[in-house]
């Protein structure tokens, strides 16, 4: 299966890079792939075997979707992977640079949309971390 990878640097120390990427209060201000959509609301139970949901939903209602799975191996301010609900696996790490925090998330990708699509909505959503996290 292809994989997909996406990044970001955000000038935060590791701890607040990964309590704004892992805690739902936050999830709900950046987790969406343009600015027509929102997640209202955001659910995760961090660590191996917890699950996670987020819900990703059009602003003027007419479509929306869950976004979930569980979650296989955390290593807090360093790596993270799950599986989501379709069995795509997912890895997240964490590294310190000199300019701050490096996330790299890496995906399988899914059959439906073209890679290019898929990396550029994934990328979306991790320029909208960056940006939210950069902000608080």
């Amino acid at each position: 299966m292809e994989t997909i990878t996406v990044q970001t640097t955000v000038q935060l120390p590791a701890e607040k890079a990964w309590e704004i990427w892992t805690q739902p209060q936050h999830i709900i201000h950046w987790n969406f792939a343009s600015d027509d959509w929102q997640c209202p609301t955001a659910e995760s139970d961090l660590k191996p075997g917890g699950k996670f949901t987020s819900r990703m939903e059009a602003k003027d209602g007419s479509m929306g979707f869950d976004f979930g799975g569980t979650f296989n191996e955390v290593k807090p301010y360093e790596f993270i992977s799950y599986t989501m609900d379709d069995n795509r696996k997912v890895n997240v790490t964490f590294t310190k640079t000199d300019t701050g925090i490096k996330i790299t998330e890496t995906f399988e990708a899914e059959r439906v949309h073209s890679i290019e699509e898929q990396q550029a909505g994934w990328q979306t959503i991790m320029d909208n971390y960056k940006k939210y996290a950069e902000s608080v």
